[in-house]
């Protein structure tokens, strides 16, 4: 069960950051509305939030699961794959330092959070643009250390593995096509998005509660087969660079 949750505020120049998206020009007011709302959403599921500021000189350091990969036994620092990001971990560790042992990965491997998914005592490693091999390797011996199990798996399609592939619950991962006939994830329910609905795909289980990006109306119907409960946020601005639910914070 999470008990804890590190989010950090969007910095005003936020809309600086990294993206590949052709949404339109993002809204700081609307931005920090809505990082608010998620911010309050995992307060009223009984976290305990840690605000950091915000770092100017770092326009996507908002996102905070990139820098780190958090399990009951440690923190593991990452080493963004994007040369603009390197940084961002400095305070993250800081933080993270209060609450678990820390390790590291270092260069030439490097690691986004939002392609590590860890369920029960697996992680699934996405190998994409941003966490290469050896990075991989470093975090796998890592987890192996404390007990747990890995699996490398090649992200050929979206940003990270966490776009496409999230657990939502019993025995469930929520996938997009792309993964569906992926071994690695054979033992598991696959409940596939459809095609115009991908982006729900990065889905966040809080203890007993998914919360879910707002507008998504078929994803929503396969996720209340579930029996969970279900929070439906406003993700506009935050989807107009590349991010999801699950890159807005540390959960632990």
């Amino acid at each position: 069960m999470f008990q804890k949750a590190i989010v950090r505020k969007p910095c005003k120049n936020f809309a600086k950051g990294i993206t590949t998206q052709t949404l339109g020009a993002p809204d700081y007011d609307t931005m920090v509305a809505q990082h608010a709302a998620y911010a309050d959403a995992l307060k009223e599921l009984g976290l305990a939030v840690e605000m950091l500021e915000a770092e100017e000189a770092y326009p996507d350091a908002h996102f905070v699961e990139d820098t780190a990969v958090v399990f009951p036994e440690a923190a593991v620092i990452t080493n963004p794959g994007a040369d603009a990001r390197k940084g961002e971990e400095v305070t993250i560790k800081k933080a993270l330092a209060a609450h678990r042992t820390i390790e590291e990965i270092t260069a030439p491997g490097t690691v986004d959070g939002g392609d590590i998914l860890m369920v029960d005592r697996h992680f699934f490693i996405g190998v994409s643009d941003r966490t290469n091999m050896e990075g991989a390797a470093q975090l796998g011996a890592i987890v192996e250390k404390y007990g747990y199990t890995w699996a490398t798996v090649p992200v050929a399609a979206g940003l990270h593995f966490k776009s496409s592939v999230n657990y939502v619950g019993k025995n469930t991962l929520l996938i997009t096509e792309t993964f569906k006939d992926r071994s690695e994830l054979d033992g598991y329910e696959l409940m596939v998005l459809d095609p115009e609905e991908e982006y729900a795909g990065n889905t966040l289980l809080i203890n007993d509660t998914l919360i879910m990006p707002k507008g998504y109306p078929k994803t929503r119907a396969k996720l209340e087969t579930l029996g969970l409960a279900i929070v439906e946020l406003d993700t506009s601005e935050t989807r107009k660079m590349d991010g999801g639910l699950t890159c807005l914070s540390l959960r632990f």
